[in-house]
């Protein structure tokens, strides 16, 4: 088992970054396909300095890759690190295999 110093940056910047209501929104919507950001803006209904902050957020925490085309950016889902973060979390439940029920 890991202990808390030795937690790696890309675990602790991804569950960061899945703590805020907005960019949970952008993963949703990007879970189907890429979108331009004026898109996620138009479907969120916030302006585009607010959404950038949040998706710096995201990219920091490598859950989006972005794309650039012409003027526009494009984001999707970097799949890769969302199974990094779904490896991590399973390493809980195998926990409770091996660990005696606690009684109150």
């Amino acid at each position: 088992m890991q202990t808390p110093s030795a937690i790696p940056n890309t675990i602790i910047s991804g569950f960061h970054a899945l703590s805020e209501p907005l960019r949970i929104k952008v993963l949703e919507l990007l879970r189907n396909r890429e979108l331009c950001v004026c898109d996620l803006c138009d479907a969120l209904g916030v302006s585009q300095s607010k959404l950038s902050f949040h998706l710096k957020t995201l990219k920091e925490a490598d859950l989006v890759l972005s794309r650039q085309e012409g003027r526009w950016i494009y984001y999707s889902l970097n799949l890769p690190q969302f199974a990094v973060l779904e490896e991590y979390l399973a390493n809980y439940s195998r926990l409770q295999q091996i660990l005696p029920a606690r009684r109150c």
